[in-house]
């Protein structure tokens, strides 16, 4: 029980760090010496010192023969830092608790190798699930090398996105648009197709005190987007467009990149590859994107298995008829022993909406 006490102390540091630290994971750590605890420390950001070193820098001399809580296991290689293994040892700690094990292939039990090698008696696995979930974009972008998508939507009750007009403001409340702010901020990148630019004209910001804003990206195989929008003009956030090899509008190309727009052209002849589009955006560093787009791009990912999350927020109404659109639209689903099932993570209510977070379990 006191194990977990400790290791739910340093998670909770950790969760507080979300959105800082990418492309490297969310990581806590509690140092804990006669039943006090004596260091506490999180990583707050890429390239700076890790939690264990924060810990370690608060408990000084105390850190000597206390039991170390950490939600990841400590790194065993020389990055930007120094080994945080190696950091534990020297300082004298007797006992490691770990959370969850690193999947970098650069640490992958290393760094338990190097504690027990020491002398230093390690456990593992408590509060597991809860560290897995925690850095949920870390462990899926570092073995699969492409980034962590979540897709986030706000629907009626009877799952439409807007209504047969195409009105859409507002479906959900002042609160859940709120979260959806702080969504952004946690979030690298957010994604949305051309046509979303084209009804809405949004800023794709994230509108909070000290948010982050993400890179906005769009999908627009034919360079449709306006010159005058507020993507392209308001200078509040990089934005890049990508388009098909060969867009119908080419000399718009040079007057986005006048204006500072980044274009990038897929091999697709007609339309966007969506999967090229998450490759690039690995190798760009990328590892959380944020999709608000409509049921066709959606769809898009959905069917290459890119989305790995969902937050769909349930508004208490009512909208109805064939023409209203949903979130998740395209040719759809033929026999209903085909459909995706998900995992329903949580149900939690947001003023008077409420907001499923579930997992796809693609087949």
């Amino acid at each position: 029980m006191m194990h977990r006490k400790y290791m739910q102390l340093a998670l909770d540091n950790a969760r507080m760090m979300r959105g800082q630290t990418d492309p490297n994971p969310t990581v806590g750590c509690v140092l804990v010496k006669d039943g006090r605890v004596v260091g506490i420390g999180s990583h707050l950001k890429a390239g700076g010192p890790h939690a264990e070193v924060h810990a370690l820098r608060m408990a000084g001399e105390e850190a000597a023969g206390s039991t170390a809580y950490v939600t990841l296991e400590p790194c065993s290689h020389t990055g930007k830092t120094g080994p945080c293994a190696i950091a534990l040892i020297k300082a004298g700690v007797k006992h490691v608790v770990i959370a969850a094990l690193d999947p970098n292939p650069l640490v992958a039990g290393n760094g338990v190798r190097l504690l027990e090698e020491a002398g230093i008696s390690v456990e593992t696995g408590v509060c597991e699930q809860e560290s897995l979930r925690l850095n949920d974009v870390f462990n899926y972008s570092i073995t699969r090398q492409l980034p962590f998508v979540t897709l986030k939507t706000a629907v009626s009750l009877d799952g439409k996105i807007a209504t047969k007009t195409g009105s859409s403001k507002w479906v959900t409340s002042a609160e859940a648009r709120k979260e959806v702010h702080q969504l952004r901020s946690e979030h690298q990148a957010i994604l949305v197709g051309v046509e979303t630019v084209l009804k809405d004209d949004p800023s794709l910001t994230a509108r909070i005190p000290n948010g982050r804003n993400p890179i906005r990206i769009i999908v627009d195989s034919n360079l449709r987007t306006p010159l005058h929008a507020k993507i392209v003009c308001d200078q509040e956030a990089p934005t890049w467009i990508f388009t098909a090899a060969h867009p119908e509008n080419e000399s718009k190309r040079t007057s986005l990149e006048q204006l500072g727009v980044r274009v990038i052209a897929t091999t697709n002849e007609k339309q966007v590859s969506v999967r090229e589009v998450m490759v690039y955006l690995y190798k760009q560093a990328i590892s959380s994107v944020l999709l608000e787009a409509g049921g066709t791009l959606n769809a898009a990912l959905i069917k290459e298995q890119l989305v790995q999350k969902f937050f769909i927020y349930f508004a208490p109404k009512l909208v109805g008829g064939r023409g209203a659109p949903t979130f998740f639209e395209g040719l759809g689903i033929k026999d209903m022993g085909e459909a995706i099932e998900v995992e329903i993570g949580s149900v939690e209510k947001v003023g008077p909406d409420w907001r499923v977070t579930a997992y796809p379990l693609y087949k």
